[in-house]
């Protein structure tokens, strides 16, 4: 290797990077030109991976979090053999590329997660660090490590300035998460200024302070230096590693070198041809891939496949000697569900007092817990509320010192064998973490929290649904039954927005066994994230002799009880607890002369996949009087409910009050429920 062709790697970098902006009219020069001797470094003696397989379970994984920077990111790809061919990259941005403007895990081989919402992408390696340390302790045995690889990210200036990020960094240093090293692109500049202008902390002492190892590059052409800071990451096993490296956004630029301008503009074609002709590189043609720099960077397709060789040979050994564990990793890094997983799930005798949805989640999950061992997560500091804590299945964390308190811990101890994640009040990191737990691979990963705090998590419950990531959310403290700690508390609005999140399912179960059911729709979905939305409150458990069995959940909605005759004049429905309400005042409405069908809706998002004969059989066009209840704002109900029909929402704010006064004063009782469903049929009565 010669400091001639090291340069020649770097340029064609920089330059297939630029080359794609301009073509496209469109993307972000400026980190590409300050960021590639810095990415090349990495590529090339440091990352392990087999670009001819990009889903090897035991390759180090690196994240672009400054998404922006795609370019960058498509050039290693290509340049190191992934399946990314030059003519894709040519249409970076257009329609159908495989070269999206932002990464897009799914569209391109080799992109392990979505980035472009800054912060999002250095939590997403957090939670790859966290899944990688727990399957290492699980399965790893004395001279057999068949997991044992390591987490990259390269962020940014902004990366660094978004909250998602500092929830993240402060988790990962309390973690001493040793196998993470995020290399900071340095440069100064975001977007709309310099930094000085918004952004002057010392950030290596921030990270310290975190319980990071900091490094510093000076020079970020050094790659000497780079080299170094590397090694001496890699080296560092009881911190996570932080490399701040001193770069020039749009290096080698005449007019735009260290400039805001060039971070989000094409440098333009008269700057092209000069910042090629400042870095000794040919004006024409465009994309030049000089054959010495693509034989070198191709030199990680032999590298690649000799170390996953390795790898399946070590793994074979491990089988030999450790066939239950083999066969349990090797599932698990399937993510198939282990046979017989759902076998002890509890099925909830009837019960008029019942008890609260997120409770018997707790039980469910605890029955599950035993025989599916890639069910993992926690919750933002509120598992004795939310009920997600799996019992004796210990606390992800490094082991307790003799003097840490261990207050609130699970039961099983202290180690990065531990189930139980305790992410603290960080709820936004919980997200993005989870996130890249699921990307990692080996794991089911889930996150809780009150319903009213995923508006913290919005962010990367969307990017989830992008992904079709396998991930669940446990939301409790479902609606304005809360009580007394008041509309701060209460949510009214989150239903509806999460609803509206494409590829998202969203399940508000009615009673413990629907709950049950949840759950089993909530593993066994493997393309998309599934949201279970919990009372804090009991419910009544319906007697299933009367009333049809909860697997209609399965379906989204389905019919509980139908009028005798199967005529109904009227159609009740409900989703979670307002279940129990339809229910109560059906039986008024019945001995009042009125045919009721009684529908359970926990899931918008699994009706509307069914069939139009089966939403027609259990909403019949020809039934017009509909009443809709649900403890939320009353919006995206009309379009099961009709423009005849009516519901029972919440649309303005809840208040400070005992949950049961709060539902009275709110219209959540028998007596409104039956006087509103009255005026309906009097209504279709006059006007038919």
């Amino acid at each position: 290797m010669t400091a001639k062709l090291d340069q020649e790697c770097i340029n064609t970098l920089r330059f297939l990077s630029v080359d794609m902006v301009q073509k496209a009219k469109s993307g972000h020069p400026g980190l590409p030109l300050g960021a590639a001797s810095m990415a090349y470094v990495l590529w090339t003696r440091g990352l392990r991976f087999n670009p001819r397989n990009p889903h090897w379970a035991d390759r180090d994984r690196f994240v672009l979090s400054a998404g922006h920077g795609s370019a960058l990111l498509y050039a290693l790809l290509h340049l190191t053999g992934y399946d990314l061919s030059l003519d894709e990259i040519k249409q970076f941005r257009q329609w159908g590329s495989k070269a999206p403007g932002h990464p897009e895990r799914g569209y391109t081989p080799g992109v392990e997660t979505t980035t472009g919402p800054l912060g999002q992408g250095l939590a997403n390696a957090v939670g790859m660090a966290i899944a990688e340390a727990q399957l290492a302790a699980r399965y790893n045995r004395p001279e057999f490590d068949v997991i044992d690889h390591a987490t990259y990210a390269l962020v940014s200036d902004g990366d660094l300035m978004e909250g998602v990020a500092a929830e993240a960094a402060s988790l990962a240093g309390h973690l001493k998460l040793g196998k993470l090293t995020c290399l900071y692109d340095d440069n100064r500049v975001t977007l709309a200024a310099g930094t000085d202008i918004a952004f002057s902390e010392d950030r290596s002492l921030r990270f310290e302070a975190y319980g990071w190892h900091t490094l510093a590059v000076a020079d970020g052409n050094d790659l000497a230096m780079i080299d170094a800071a590397l090694r001496a990451a890699r080296a560092e096993t009881a911190r996570p590693s932080l490399i701040l490296v001193r770069t020039h956004i749009g290096y080698g630029s005449p007019n735009k070198h260290d400039s805001f301008a060039a971070h989000g503009s094409p440098l333009g074609a008269d700057e092209v041809r000069l910042t090629k002709q400042n870095l000794g590189w040919p004006t024409e043609p465009p994309f030049l891939i000089p054959e010495s720099a693509l034989a070198h960077f191709r030199e990680a397709v032999e590298r690649g496949a000799h170390d996953e060789a390795a790898w399946n040979a070590r793994m074979a050994h491990y089988a030999h000697a450790f066939p239950d564990l083999a066969e349990e990793l090797g599932r698990s890094l399937r993510g198939e569900l282990a046979p017989g997983w759902d076998a002890d799930i509890p099925v909830f005798p009837a019960d008029a007092k019942g008890i609260a949805t997120r409770v018997a989640s707790g039980q469910v999950m605890n029955a599950i817990a035993p025989r599916l061992p890639m069910l993992t997560g926690g919750s933002a500091d509120l598992d004795p509320s939310t009920h997600t804590a799996l019992e004796g299945f210990g606390d992800f964390n490094p082991p307790a010192g003799a003097n840490t308190d261990t207050q609130g811990s699970d039961g099983g101890g202290w180690s990065y064998a531990g189930r139980n994640l305790h992410f603290g009040v960080r709820e936004h990191a919980m997200g993005a973490i989870v996130n890249g737990m699921a990307v990692h691979g080996g794991v089911i990963p889930y996150g809780s929290t009150f319903l009213i705090f995923s508006d913290y998590m919005r962010p990367p419950i969307r990017l989830a649904a992008l992904m079709g990531l396998h991930v669940v959310h446990v939301f409790t403290h479902d609606s304005i039954a809360v009580g007394e700690d008041g509309p701060t508390h209460q949510p009214v609005e989150q239903l509806a927005a999460l609803r509206a999140i494409p590829n998202l399912i969203v399940i508000r179960p009615g009673d413990a066994n629907e709950t049950a059911v949840a759950w089993r729709v909530a593993l066994e979905t493997r393309d998309r994230p599934v949201l279970l939305v919990l009372s804090r409150q009991d419910l009544p458990t319906l007697d299933r002799r009367r009333y049809t069995a909860a697997g209609g959940l399965r379906r989204g909605a389905y019919l509980l009880s139908d009028a005798a005759d199967g005529k109904p004049e009227l159609i009740l429905i409900a989703s979670g607890s307002e279940v129990a309400l339809i229910v109560a005042a059906a039986e008024r409405l019945q001995k009042a002369g009125v045919s009721v069908r009684l529908v359970s809706m926990p899931s918008w998002e699994l009706f509307d996949a069914q069939s139009q004969a089966y939403r027609d059989s259990v909403l019949p066009p020809s039934i017009t009087a509909r009443l809709a209840v649900e403890a939320g704002v009353s919006q995206g109900w009309h379009r099961y409910v009709g423009d005849r029909g009516d519901v029972l929402g919440v649309d303005r704010f809840g208040a400070s009050a005992p949950g049961p006064v709060m539902l009275r004063e709110y219209g959540f009782s028998v007596e409104n429920v039956y006087q509103r469903a009255l005026a309906l049929v009097e209504k279709m009565e006059e006007n038919p």
